[in-house]
């Protein structure tokens, strides 16, 4: 029976983890109480992970936490449906331009839900994505970008990011809208790739 016991519970360890669902990150809301401090992650709060913020976020789940290490190349790199299906999505919605490779416009997020959650804000604000996308990277935009001088010099948070690209808008409040966006968009991308 004691040689037994590591064995099973060696299978039990394989059989939770074989079954546990592997979702692309999701991004989640949160931060610092009372609106204080770092109001997001690069890109949108995914698992907590990139504004140093915690995982706080109302969304953050024990399922995906493991993902957060994962860049969205990784991710979708392993994962070619959900990287063919969430690209369709995006294009479908207006979001992502024809022909865009959604791997290299993720390029250097910290993880999959920042990005899309970055997309949608550079949609819902009217807001050039190289500049979120540098900013959320902290590189230099393209030099014929029409991003305001200073952009990508330093990572910020996408809360941030908004407050310096869009001024006059909401930044927590179109944060938590583009994070929600996301992780709809990429809960509709993963079901649609196992089907």
């Amino acid at each position: 029976m004691k040689r037994l016991l590591p064995i099973l519970t060696g299978a039990v360890v394989a059989l939770t983890l074989s079954t546990a669902p592997s979702f692309a990150q999701r991004p989640h809301g949160g931060g610092a109480p009372g609106g204080a401090g770092n109001s997001g992650a690069t890109g949108a709060a995914v698992h907590g992970a990139a504004g140093d913020r915690g995982n706080s976020g109302a969304n953050a789940n024990a399922t995906t936490k493991g993902a957060t290490a994962s860049s969205p190349t990784s991710v979708l790199t392993k994962n070619t449906k959900l990287d063919t299906h969430l690209t369709s999505l995006l294009q479908t919605k207006g979001l992502l331009p024809a022909g865009t490779d959604l791997k290299d416009a993720c390029n250097g997020f910290k993880n999959l839900g920042q990005c899309v959650a970055a997309i949608h804000v550079s949609h819902n604000l009217n807001i050039p994505f190289a500049c979120l996308s540098a900013n959320a990277t902290g590189t230099a935009p393209a030099t014929n970008s029409t991003c305001p001088a200073g952009t990508g010099s330093n990572k910020m948070s996408l809360g941030k990011s908004i407050q310096a690209l869009s001024p006059n808008a909401s930044a927590k409040t179109e944060e938590k809208t583009a994070t929600k966006e996301a992780d709809a968009d990429i809960n509709e991308a993963e079901s649609s790739s196992k089907s």
